[in-house]
């Protein structure tokens, strides 16, 4: 049985004014929620133990889920209402549901709730089974990469617009780097809780593979021929509509 976070606590603040009675994993898209159409497409694909954090409207999502029966897997939240902890704080909390036996248990998949995408969930976590983490990425453009060697094993980040740069390596070359979007979608390896304990409550998933990418394998895998799309903006929701048609996700 594979298992799957879906992250969904998010205050969707971009959708607004949608959020201000809902949360963003309930907004319609082609007459599904969100949060419906990332359920259907885990099972689909072979996931059926799914944790889904929650926060912002947290009892809307779960008599939702209760009321479709959780839309065939077997699902548990990961509450956070207490604090919205961010991607990497919300996975750590939510450990003890991910894993069966601690840190030598098998990996499980990550997704945002605003993630549509053509991609192949079972092949992609297939490939990622081995790796300490495995990211999806695409080579759109814009302001934020991931950077990789020539093996696509994450060295660092940049954004392109500030000239910030992030990595455990002194003196990295950005240049000779490989760049790549994160496309919000990412294998997780229990191997890797060894190394939260000194972090704070609330920090970002990609700043603690940033750090850890030097003592283990973080891999960033651009898939040809990937197409994804961020549902965060209110003008998103028609684009989204004729991705689904399109790229037949649900």
């Amino acid at each position: 049985m594979s298992k799957a976070m879906i992250f969904a606590a998010g205050l969707g603040t971009r959708l607004r004014p949608l959020t201000d009675t809902m949360p963003k994993a309930l907004v319609p898209v082609g007459g599904k929620p969100l949060l419906e159409l990332q359920l259907e497409k885990l099972v689909a694909a072979g996931f059926t133990d799914i944790v889904i954090n929650v926060h912002h409207f947290a009892e809307q999502i779960m008599r939702f889920v209760q009321e479709r029966g959780g839309c065939g897997a077997q699902v548990c939240f990961s509450d956070e209402r207490g604090c919205l902890l961010d991607t990497g704080g919300g996975i750590r909390k939510a450990a003890p549901l991910l894993s069966d036996g601690g840190e030598g248990s098998g990996p499980f998949l990550v997704h945002n709730v605003d993630i549509l995408s053509n991609v192949d969930l079972a092949g992609f976590f297939g490939l990622g089974r081995d790796a300490a983490a495995l990211l999806l990425a695409s080579g759109r453009q814009t302001q934020r990469y991931l950077l990789c060697d020539a093996s696509d094993r994450l060295v660092g980040w940049t954004n392109v617009k500030t000239g910030e740069v992030k990595s455990p390596y002194p003196g990295l070359e950005v240049a000779a780097c490989r760049k790549y979007a994160f496309a919000g979608i990412h294998t997780f390896s229990p191997r890797l809780f060894a190394y939260f304990d000194r972090w704070p409550e609330k920090f970002s998933i990609i700043d603690f593979y940033l750090s850890v990418c030097g003592k283990e394998d973080i891999r960033v895998c651009p898939l040809p021929g990937l197409k994804i799309l961020d549902v965060g903006k209110p003008e998103a929701l028609k684009q989204a509509e004729d991705f689904l048609a399109r790229e037949c996700c649900q």
